[in-house]
């Protein structure tokens, strides 16, 4: 069952309801730049990352959604930091609401 598949029958179950997704998101450096996407849903400039697949570790989703996101390839990753909480909170233009736990 895919990540997509998955959150829509969670969203059949309890509407819109805010859960906790598990994900992960990197800081790449570009010499002294660091990469940002902007995302097509809401607009906004966020490091590459993402949610992760059902069973999926979480630095292969770093890896993947890297990949996906931009094009680029992931070197060695080093984790940084688990960010959760209230100001992790995310609501889509589709109405779903999330908090994040995110290993960066």
């Amino acid at each position: 069952m895919s990540r997509l598949d998955y959150v829509r029958d969670l969203r059949a179950l309890i509407g819109l309801r805010p859960v906790n997704l598990a994900g992960s998101c990197l800081v790449v450096m570009r010499g002294q730049e660091i990469v940002f996407q902007r995302r097509s849903d809401t607009g906004f400039w966020e490091l590459p990352g993402g949610i992760a697949e059902l069973g999926e570790e979480l630095e292969e989703t770093a890896r993947r959604e890297l990949l996906e996101e931009t094009g680029l390839v992931a070197g060695g990753l080093q984790l940084l930091a688990v960010i959760s909480g209230p100001v992790t909170y995310v609501r889509l233009p589709n109405g779903d609401g999330f908090f994040q736990v995110s290993a960066v």
